[in-house]
């Protein structure tokens, strides 16, 4: 196998394992997205409860994508992907959702949630565009 079609494997590889991840930690901001509608309108604590369990597993994911966007950057050293896609939600916003549950507080987080989840989105979408781009590059060899 030549030493090109091995690192467009790689790379094949690599994108097998991100997009589904990215795609659930889709899900996981879309279902935050919805319990926040929820805490805006007047949930409680179960629904803070409810949302940052949520959240909390969209982070995990986030932290699993950035580890695999670094080793794709690697293998793709000539293609520009921004690693960066952490939630960054902050320990005050969380404490601020708890402690303040107002609908202030509960339109700010609702307002992280949304741009996470549009940054997630736009992630999977890159990915799917760069793992087309790897397929046609593979039957050209």
């Amino acid at each position: 196998m030549s030493e090109n079609k091995k690192e467009i494997r790689d790379v094949q590889i690599i994108l097998n394992e991100l997009i589904p991840l990215t795609e659930e930690a889709e899900q996981k901001f879309s279902s935050a997205r919805n319990w926040g509608f929820f805490d805006i309108l007047g949930g409680g604590l179960i629904t803070d409860i409810i949302k940052h369990t949520k959240l909390s597993s969209a982070s995990d994911l986030m932290n699993r994508i950035n580890i695999l966007l670094q080793h794709l950057q690697r293998e793709l050293a000539q293609v520009i992907i921004p690693t960066d896609f952490r939630m960054e939600m902050g320990t005050f916003s969380t404490f601020a959702d708890f402690v303040f549950d107002g609908m202030l507080a509960d339109i700010y987080m609702q307002s992280k949630i949304m741009s996470s989840l549009d940054q997630v989105r736009e992630l999977k979408r890159r990915l799917y565009i760069l793992k087309e781009n790897m397929n046609r590059l593979e039957s050209r060899y």
